[in-house]
Formats: structure tokens, C-alpha cells, sequence
């Protein structure tokens, strides 16, 4: 295996960034779940006082995260009715996706079901955040060093376009090879939509009976963070699928980031209790439901549109044509801006905060991060299709001047 040519651009900062959000991403995300239990819940400043190392080392929890792993594994391998074909890869191949996510869900929500019927405390979950994470964040480290060892054997054309540079730290962290698989277990595609996802949800639901238990019933504002981030949804055509390698990066944010910060307003609910009128409610599910709304539209467009440009609803719209033969839209929901899922995204990601109020910035963490990952993900976006499309991208960019949100940025 050859490394990338020097003309390949680094990113994150190179080797010396890639090595820094290795430690503050996980550093952060501890700093979030300790903020959000103490009685100040700052988001800056450090928190009342550090965890002792038997705060987050638990065997237990270990134990409790490798079955979970394992659970969500098995029944990434039941029999699917439908497998979808990814992006075309660099072979010109495309691989096979199980499409069976749903079929884990429902038996994912029976087992959860029926064990807290037999008097499965899932409350008590709560209590093992922190060693939860501690052993999910270093299942991610050990995960990602493995994957790199099994990179190194692998051939040139499974690799990823920027992660294969020869430098041991950012190799490691954005990841060597593209899709790495042991016969047809695809593990990036497990960890991005599967056992993280659905941890968010288990976490999520544990603070809301949690809630429960402390104060009779679980409050209106627990209820609506459960509700709109229960509706959330991960797509097969992302980035993150077709185009970043897996190393820590992804692996660290499967597994520990997305479950432990993602979960961070009903985290936050639980030890800050917030009052919310009806009215308010309905303004906010109205702001979620227009947020959610664009982000289906606009994949769906996009999607239809990829599969088959002559469909009725999108073969009237107006299109520029590229070099490698495929078409750019120019109209419809990818004419107002240039991302508008992800305008979609920030939307949503402003009603998950709201119902947690307005006293502390620390709810809304996430909209901030999410602001700031869209803004550079859009910019990794911008020079991808430049290199690809190059002067059909410069006259899109001409007809569809704003990027995320209209008239602004």
C-alpha cells in the first residue's frame, strides 16, 4: 500500500490535530455529562470537582457495553428482505447493505419491553454514565488501532481518499480504509446506524423513567426531547458512509459521542427540572416538525433524483449538467440553498434545546457543535464537488449563492 501523494490535502490540522481532538473530544464529552449533573451545569469553566478513576472504571459497565455490542451485532446479521446497493467505490463496485435496521429496533424495543415488565431497573442506567462512557471511549481507541492493523493488509482500492497518508496518529484517527468488512459485516455501516443510535434512544428513555421515579411522571419537556430525537434519522448516502475512512474519528463518535452528548438535554432535564407551558410546547413541535420537514424533503428530493432523474417528482427540475455525466440540481429544495438538509439539521437541533429553557447555555451544546460540524463538513463538501464537477460546481455556486441558510450564510 502506497500512501497518498503529498498533493493530498490534510485535514482536522494534520497529525498534530488529529492527535488534539483525540484528547478533547473525549475530554468534552466527560466535561458535558459531569456539568450536566452538578448544580451549576456551566458549559464553560471546569466542573465542581473530577471524578476519581473508580468513578469510571466499572467491569460492569464493560460488561454491560460488549453485550450490548453484541446484541446489536446479531441482529445486524438477521436475514433481510431488502439489501441496498452503496456508492459506486474507486473498483467501480458497489457493496451490499442489509437493510433490516427497523427489524432491530422492534426487537431491540420488545427486549427493553419486556425485562423492564420483569423488573429491569433501565432508571438505574443513569447512574453508569460515566463508566458507561470511560468503556465506550476506550472501546473506541482499542477499535481503531485494530482497524488499522487490519488496513495494512488490505488492498489499495478498499482504502479511503485521505486516510492513508503514512502518518500513524492521522491515519489512525480518520482511518485507513474506506469500508472495512469481514465477509459481508460491514462495520462502519454497524456502528454509524446501529448501536450508538439506538443507545441514544435506550439512554434517553432510561432519564425519562428516571424522571419518573423522582417526581411521579416525567415532565412535558422530558417528553418532547424524547419524542423529537426519537424521530431522528440517519441515511445510508452520507458522508460519513461514502467518503470518510473508519478510525477513531468514527468510531469514537458512533459509540461514545453520539450516545453521550446527543443525550445531553434529557441528561440535563433530569437534575434541572424546567416548567413548560402548553403554548410554548406547540411553538416548539412546530419549529421540530418544519426542521424535520425540510431534512426529509430535501434527502428525499436528492435521493429520487439519484436513483431516477425521470421520476414525476423530480423531472421537471431544473438541472446543469457535469463532465462525469451526471446532473446537478438547480432547482427545487437544492436551488434555495446549497445544504439544505442541513438547514434542516440546525432547525431541529434548536427545538431539542428549547424545551430545556433559557437559564444555562449548557442545553445548547449541541446546536452549537452542530452549527460548527455542519460548517465545516460543508466546507469538505465544497471542495469535494469542486474536484469533481469543476466548472458545472462554479456556475452551481453562481445560481445557488448561500450554503445553509438562506440569505445569511
Amino acid at each position: 500500500m502506497t500512501p497518498q501523494g503529498p498533493q493530498a490535502p490534510l485535514e482536522f490540522g494534520g497529525p498534530l490535530g488529529a492527535a488534539a481532538l483525540m484528547v478533547l473530544l473525549p475530554a468534552t464529552m466527560f466535561h458535558l455529562l459531569l456539568a450536566a449533573r452538578s448544580g451549576p451545569a456551566r458549559l464553560l469553566g471546569p466542573p465542581p470537582s473530577l471524578p476519581a478513576l473508580a468513578e469510571l472504571w466499572s467491569p460492569r459497565a464493560l460488561l454491560l457495553l460488549l453485550a450490548w455490542l453484541g446484541l446489536q451485532a446479531a441482529l445486524y446479521l438477521l436475514p433481510a428482505r431488502k439489501m441496498a446497493k452503496g456508492l459506486e467505490l474507486k473498483d467501480k463496485s458497489r457493496l451490499l447493505y442489509p437493510i433490516n435496521g427497523f427489524q432491530a429496533l422492534v426487537v431491540t424495543a420488545l427486549l427493553v419491553s419486556v425485562g423492564v415488565s420483569a423488573g429491569l431497573p433501565l432508571g438505574a442506567l443513569t447512574d453508569m454514565l460515566l463508566p458507561l462512557a470511560f468503556a465506550a471511549t476506550l472501546t473506541a481507541f482499542i477499535f481503531s488501532l485494530l482497524l488499522y492493523m487490519k488496513a495494512l493488509v488490505a488492498p489499495a482500492s478498499v482504502l479511503a481518499p485521505g486516510g492513508n497518508t503514512g502518518n500513524l496518529i492521522y491515519d489512525i484517527f480518520l482511518g485507513r480504509e474506506l469500508n472495512p468488512r469481514i465477509c459481508s459485516f460491514d462495520f462502519k455501516y454497524f456502528c454509524e446506524l446501529r448501536p450508538g443510535l439506538m443507545a441514544w434512544v435506550l439512554i434517553n428513555l432510561a432519564l425519562l423513567l428516571r424522571e419518573a421515579e423522582l417526581r411521579g411522571s416525567p415532565s412535558l419537556a422530558m417528553w418532547l426531547v424524547n419524542g423529537f430525537q426519537l424521530l431522528y434519522e440517519a441515511v445510508l448516502t452520507t458522508m460519513d458512509i461514502t467518503h470518510d475512512g473508519f478510525g477513531f474519528m468514527l468510531a469514537f463518535g458512533d459509540l461514545a459521542w453520539v450516545p453521550f452528548t446527543y443525550s445531553l438535554q434529557a441528561q440535563f432535564l433530569l437534575y434541572h427540572p424546567q416548567s413548560l407551558e402548553l403554548p410554548m410546547a406547540l411553538l416548539i413541535c412546530l419549529i421540530n416538525a418544519v426542521g424535520y420537514y425540510i431534512f426529509r424533503r430535501a434527502n428525499s428530493q436528492k435521493n429520487t433524483f439519484r436513483k431516477n432523474p425521470s421520476d414525476p417528482s423530480v423531472a421537471g427540475l431544473e438541472t446543469i449538467p457535469t463532465a462525469t455525466g451526471r446532473k446537478l440540481l438547480v432547482s427545487g429544495w437544492w436551488g434555495m440553498v446549497r445544504h439544505p438538509n442541513y438547514l434542516g439539521d440546525l432547525i431541529m437541533s434548536l427545538a431539542w434545546s428549547l424545551p430545556c429553557g433559557v437559564s444555562h447555555l449548557l442545553p445548547y451544546f449541541y446546536i452549537l457543535y452542530f452549527t460548527a460540524l455542519l460548517v465545516h463538513r460543508e466546507a469538505r463538501d465544497e471542495q469535494q464537488c469542486l474536484r469533481k464537477y469543476g466548472r458545472a460546481w462554479h456556475e452551481y455556486c453562481q445560481r445557488v449563492p448561500y450554503r445553509i441558510v438562506p440569505y445569511i450564510y
